[in-house]
């Protein structure tokens, strides 16, 4: 995983509340991390979740599927970016790639898995087109299109 493969990057200081008894970040917090990333990628391409998404398309975004890998740790008060870019889109779904540097150490990569649905049926729906494309013309490194 290379930093520059990540048009966007979000940094954050680790808060004491984050750190276990190791004194490193407890693990979970990682999946905090990568959601604050997400919320501040939707900002990054232009669109305001929820307001945007669920309320101008009528659609709804669902976690399916979130994984870690920690190559080292970060400890309290340390300042960490956090990288998020889309790696795939399909039709309804979308991979979501991390990567967490201190400094020039990479320390975790991620994935996150979400799905495009209707809130009221929870059955996939395609992306919105203005999102699709904000998405497509934002990322540096061309995220992998699919049907599905």
């Amino acid at each position: 995983m290379k930093r520059e493969d990540f048009t966007f990057v979000h940094s954050l200081r680790v808060r004491w509340a984050e750190v276990d008894r190791q004194d490193v970040v407890f693990n979970g917090h990682y999946f905090l991390y990568f959601d604050v990333a997400v919320a501040e990628y939707w900002r990054a391409i232009g669109f305001r979740y929820p307001e945007d998404i669920v309320e101008k398309f009528g659609t709804d975004i669902y976690a399916v599927k979130a994984s870690a890998e920690y190559h080292g740790s970060a400890t309290y008060d340390e300042l960490i970016d956090i990288g998020c870019r889309v790696g795939r889109i399909g039709r309804s779904s979308m991979q979501l790639v991390f990567g967490i540097w201190r400094g020039a150490e990479h320390i975790t990569s991620g994935e996150l898995i979400y799905v495009n649905a209707d809130p009221k049926t929870r059955q996939s729906a395609p992306w919105p087109e203005p999102v699709k494309r904000a998405i497509l013309e934002f990322e540096r490194t061309r995220p992998a299109e699919e049907n599905a």
